[in-house]
Parts: structure tokens; C-alpha cells; sequence
């Protein structure tokens, strides 16, 4: 249950990172409300994950999905450019992550 609390957190956490596009610097009402209620409680789901988890590789994981999210809704919302090094880089965080979870 704490890999799938730490799952929904990095998704969270996703959604945190593409709010603050939307935000334009915490200048619009909206976006900046959902920004920040993502980052509440993507980190409140982080704290619950790791009861159970290890500190670091909960940490670790967290951004890791994080990351790999942000990309890939980079490159699908505002055309963020794709290339074998950038898609090479985001495989590498993806093994990492399935490293960290088989190791633990």
C-alpha cells in the first residue's frame, strides 16, 4: 500500500510542477490555488509513504515520478523537444526507480 501512496504523490507531484507553468509566477487566482493544493498534498502523501518506506528511497522515487511526468506532459502540453538523449535520460530515472523498489 505505502508504493502505491508514494505513486499517487509523484503523480501529485506531476501535477504540482505543470500548475507552476500555469501560474505565470503565482500571478493567476486559479491555477495557483490548484498549484499549491497539489503541492499539499502530494507532500502530505510522501509523509504517509514513509511510514513504511525508507527515507531515501521514498524521496528518491517521489521525484523520480515526478520528473518522469514532467517531461513527458512537457513534451505532450507545450512541445517540449524530444530527442534519443532526452528519452534516454527519462529510461535511466525509470530504471532507477524500478532499481529502488525491487532493492527494497
Amino acid at each position: 500500500m505505502a508504493w502505491m501512496i508514494l505513486l499517487l504523490a509523484g503523480l501529485f507531484e506531476v501535477a504540482w510542477a505543470i500548475g507552476l507553468k500555469y501560474t505565470e509566477g503565482f500571478t493567476r487566482l486559479w491555477p495557483s490555488v490548484g498549484t499549491i493544493a497539489a503541492m499539499i498534498v502530494s507532500v502530505g502523501l510522501l509523509g504517509i509513504a514513509m511510514k513504511n518506506l525508507p527515507v531515501g528511497t521514498a524521496y528518491a522515487v517521489w521525484v523520480g515520478v515526478g520528473a518522469v511526468g514532467t517531461v513527458i506532459l512537457g513534451i505532450v502540453l507545450f512541445n517540449e523537444p524530444v530527442n534519443a538523449a532526452r528519452m534516454a535520460s527519462v529510461g535511466l530515472i525509470i530504471a532507477g526507480i524500478i532499481g529502488l523498489k525491487l532493492a527494497t
